[in-house]
Formats: structure tokens, sequence, C-alpha cells
């Protein structure tokens, strides 16, 4: 049981100093310290601490949602356009193939008898 506690708390102390190493502690410090230090306190603080941190704010976001959701739907759109292209563009080089092959032979494939 002692061993688990402390595994655990390694995992702990590792993970604390890699967000002290990479900046997130201070960076979430620092937003703490600008949300404490406001008269008015925001009617959101998530959304304080988001746009703090460079993230979209809640509009911002459902508007890049439904973007997204456009943008995806013209893509499938134009996918499918492009497969239905190509499929018609198989379908002239088989075609030209076959009359090519009629020029040359003098006589159509055995298969249009």
């Amino acid at each position: 049981m002692m061993r688990y506690k402390e595994e655990k708390d390694a995992k702990k102390e590792a993970f604390r100093k890699y967000l002290d190493s990479s900046g997130v502690l201070d960076a979430l410090t620092k937003v703490l310290v600008a949300l404490y230090e406001q008269n008015d306190k925001p009617s959101s603080a998530l959304e304080f601490v988001q746009q703090k941190l460079g993230g979209p704010s809640v509009s911002e976001y459902e508007n890049l949602q439904a973007e997204m959701s456009d943008l995806q739907t013209k893509y499938d759109d134009l996918l499918a356009k492009h497969q239905e292209t190509c499929k018609e563009l198989e379908e002239l080089k088989n075609s030209q193939n076959t009359s090519t092959k009629e020029f040359i032979d003098g006589e159509p494939p055995k298969d249009e008898l």
C-alpha cells in the first residue's frame, strides 16, 4: 500500500514539474490573478480564463463550429463530384480504347457483336 502511494506521489510531482517547465503554471497563475484583481467580476469566469489564454469566446466557438460544418458539407459535395468525374473520365478512356482497337483491327470487338 505504501509503495502505491509513493508511485502516485512521484507521478504527481513529475506532472507538476512538467507543467512548471512548460509555462502552464505561470500562465494559469497570471490569468487567475487577473481575474482576482477584476473589480467587476465577469459573469463567466471560465470564458474570462479562456479569453485570457487566447481561446475563442463561446459565440466565436459556435460560429467556428457552424463554419466547419458548412465547409465539411462543401467538401463532401466536391469529393462526390470529383469521384463522379473520375468515373466518367475512366469510362471515356475505356470507350476510346475500344474505338482505337476497332480502328486498328478493322472490325468491332467480339463482345459487341
